[in-house]
């Protein structure tokens, strides 16, 4: 898929990142304010000291904001794995959205149609493993719920960006959902098994956000333990 062309919008809210870092993961928002307009203002604004490396708006146009060397701030408090600095570690980028607050809806064509061209770009730059695609919801689930249950994951996978699971995949025992999930990388201990659950379904479980995990969510979960290198004894 062609890379769309990329609007330059540089953001003076970024730093170095850590001598040595490497980059190894993706992480996907949703921008939860009423206007495209509005969110690429705040990411550029150096009173709010929030940004990303990337925004997409629903149209399908790419803002550059924050060069992919250096450590744009998107992630706030967050943990992924044990590992706590995840703006250090991870490319950013914000899709505009509504969010839950404003309106959420769901993200059209266009929109999904340019991520999965940056994605792509991203990927073929930087060794981040599939597992390691990520909403902003995984490593902060007990502040945030982006980029949300409508976001389509599936599609994102079938372009090669992220995994997801087999329509049914093996039904087997979890005996302990919530070390399954911290295995995973989930802050369990941190943000709470209810919280880690909600938002482990809003990104693989999508019809089901009550956080609570039965016997097909347990399926899923083994399936991502397996091919994310972090099974285990389940």
């Amino acid at each position: 898929m062609a890379m769309p062309a990329v609007i330059p919008s540089p953001s003076p809210n970024a730093d170095e990142r850590p001598a040595g870092q490497a980059v190894d993961l993706l992480l996907l928002h949703y921008t939860g304010m009423p206007s495209g307009a509005e969110a690429l203002a705040r990411l550029c604004d150096p009173a709010a000291r929030v940004s990303a490396h990337y925004l997409v708006e629903e149209d399908g146009r790419v803002f550059a904001l924050v060069p992919e060397d250096r450590r744009a701030w998107h992630a706030g408090v967050s943990s992924w794995r044990g590992a706590r600095d995840i703006n250090a570690r991870s490319i950013g980028v914000e899709l505009v959205n509504p969010g839950h607050e404003f309106g959420y809806r769901p993200f059209p064509q266009a929109q999904m149609a340019s991520l999965v061209a940056l994605a792509q770009d991203i990927l073929a730059r930087w060794p981040i493993p599939p597992a390691r695609v990520l909403g902003h919801a995984d490593v902060a689930p007990a502040r945030k719920q982006d980029p949300g249950e409508l976001f389509d994951w599936r599609g994102l996978a079938a372009d090669g960006i992220g995994l997801w699971p087999p329509a049914a995949p093996s039904l087997r025992p979890v005996a302990d959902p919530g070390d399954a999930l911290a295995r995973l990388g989930y802050d369990v201990d941190g943000a709470g098994l209810q919280a880690c659950a909600t938002a482990f379904q809003r990104h693989w479980r999508p019809q089901r956000t009550d956080g609570v995990l039965d016997a097909a969510d347990c399926a899923v979960l083994a399936w991502l333990l397996d091919h994310s290198g972090a099974r285990g004894d389940l």
